[in-house]
């Protein structure tokens, strides 16, 4: 018997303000709910002990929120507590993914829900849209035989330093070819594999690359400048009729 795990799931951006380390305004760090649908039993208990581990990982970065209130430069929230929070979550994210992967489809998506943020007075500091994962029980991540194209999120990098212009650059040559590699597949494969197929064989691998990609920009930013943080939202594709 499968559990699940439900959650509503609003990924909140940061704003100005409060990437920027204002936490005499700042009360508390908010972070989105992962949205991972159906537990495998046998992946029940790691999954369960991974999302303990991201509340134990949302405690301490609010407890060092608190204690450091008033410390540190203009960025010292983002680059101390938000980012490394971040990087946390996405490592825990990852693993939760690769719970159920072994026993079942590894489910894509999960590193949109890594990024968190600040909230003033009980309030989120800005809010996006909901994001969840996409579904992949629908007939177009189920049978290709009915997709059109794979569309991806453009990445919101922002200023990019002189230093890691080449090297980001190259990486977002890559995101294009990556995409454009995954729709020439979807078409060679119209029609074949089982009900799965596109979300195992095409977009699961696709995320996978995507997310090594922007890590890679996140590192070659924050070797010269603050690393930007919350580029994994940008790995998860989905199908277009």
């Amino acid at each position: 018997m499968a559990g699940l795990v439900t959650a509503g799931g609003v990924a909140w951006a940061a704003s100005a303000m409060a990437a920027t380390g204002n936490t005499a305004a700042a009360e508390t760090i908010v972070c989105p709910t992962p949205q991972i649908g159906a537990v495998p039993a046998a992946a029940q208990a790691e999954v369960t002990r991974e999302l303990a581990n991201l509340d134990k990982q949302l405690s301490e970065a609010n407890t060092r929120l608190q204690n450091t209130r008033g410390q540190g430069g203009p960025n010292f929230v983002q680059n101390a507590i938000l980012g490394p929070l971040t990087d946390k979550r996405a490592s825990t994210l990852d693993r939760i993914a690769i719970a159920i992967g072994r026993v079942a489809a590894k489910p894509a998506g999960l590193q949109q829900f890594a990024t968190c943020s600040l909230s003033t007075a009980g309030q989120p500091a800005a809010t996006s849209p909901p994001t969840t994962i996409p579904a992949t029980s629908t007939s177009a991540a189920n049978n290709n035989t009915d997709a059109g194209k794979i569309v991806c999120p453009t990445p919101q990098i922002g200023a990019v330093p002189a230093a890691a212009q080449a090297e980001v650059t190259r990486e977002l040559a890559n995101l294009d070819k990556q995409l454009s590699e995954a729709n020439t597949r979807l078409q060679n494969t119209r029609g074949q594999g089982g009900p799965n197929f596109v979300q195992n064989a095409i977009l699961g691998p696709l995320t996978d690359k995507r997310a090594s990609t922007l890590d890679r920009i996140a590192i070659a930013i924050g070797r010269v400048a603050a690393k930007p943080a919350g580029l994994q939202q940008f790995a998860t594709c989905t199908l277009a009729s």
